[in-house]
């Protein structure tokens, strides 16, 4: 059994598809088939149904898959323990991150540290706050970066460290020229929102009912970025990170208002997998972390 059928047999649990299997392993559709037939019939189970319209792992398939990402992790992580004992740092390393993040607070640190570290090859992809933990948990990516980090099964997660969260509107909004006001004061007002599954809106409604407070969501969004557009289209106001509107604020496009009365931050934290081996690459990485905020 080679590790490269263990990667195919995750896949397929993950993707629930043989084609998207083989696309992520640059092999055919058919050989996909053949790898998964071949492990059945080695332990003499079947890992899948496979229905015209219904496809599931099986409870055997699913054990299998445990252990096999169990093995490929052991497998990722002798190279970096060779590296380690060699303090080398070098190599890959996959960062997965929220897109406020991303954007805003990461770009500057990942510069520095590509010219402290030339030799890592540094990847970073932008995703929601799930999928940053499936990132992770998976061995997709190793080290997640996530607002309002929850334990989660599978991974470790830390929080290090956090920033405020502002109320901005347009230049030309009544409230343009307050400084920090209380969230009471908004009470009432068009308000552009965050979708309910992203964390971020989960803190920010928790900071409306500690300071009894009631606005008119006429559009929410899963990204920050669209938010910012809609305040500016649609007159209205909104609470997101102050580092995702640095730019517009120094622009004259919006202006950015302090909230008093609340805690209104919103923690970072990161996201490791529990089993995953620290390589010289990802040590150099977390250390610089905190520099985010």
């Amino acid at each position: 059994m080679q590790i490269e059928s263990l990667k195919v047999f995750s896949d397929l649990v993950d993707t629930a598809s043989f084609s998207l299997a083989a696309q992520r392993n640059n092999v055919t559709q058919s050989a996909v088939s053949q790898q998964i037939r071949a492990l059945e019939n080695r332990y003499k189970v079947i890992f899948f149904e496979r229905g015209k319209k219904n496809f599931s792992v099986t409870p055997e398939g699913q054990v299998f898959d445990a252990a096999a990402r169990e093995m490929m992790d052991i497998f990722a992580g002798i190279g970096e323990s060779i590296s380690a004992l060699n303090n080398v740092v070098s190599g890959k390393l996959k960062v997965a991150t929220i897109h406020s993040v991303g954007l805003h607070q990461l770009p500057a640190l990942t510069e520095s540290f590509r010219e402290s570290f030339p030799e890592v090859q540094l990847e970073v992809s932008y995703h929601s706050a799930d999928d940053v933990y499936s990132e992770v948990e998976d061995g997709r990516a190793d080290v997640g970066i996530v607002g309002f980090p929850k334990a989660r099964r599978g991974v470790v997660v830390e929080e290090i460290g956090s920033e405020k969260l502002v109320i901005i509107a347009t230049p030309d909004a009544d409230i343009a020229s307050r400084k920090r006001m209380k969230l009471s004061d908004i009470g009432g007002s068009k308000f552009i929102g965050f979708s309910q599954d992203v964390p971020t809106r989960k803190g920010i409604d928790k900071l409306f009912r500690e300071s009894g407070t009631t606005v008119d969501t006429v559009l929410t969004f899963d990204d920050v970025e669209t938010v910012k557009r809609a305040v500016i289209v649609e007159g209205a106001v909104a609470v997101v990170p102050e580092s995702a509107v640095t730019h517009e604020v120094k622009t004259g496009i919006l202006v950015s208002i302090d909230i008093t009365g609340v805690d209104a931050i919103r923690p970072i934290g990161v996201v490791k997998k529990r089993t995953r081996a620290t390589s010289p690459a990802l040590r150099e990485f977390l250390e610089v972390l905190p520099k985010l905020v």
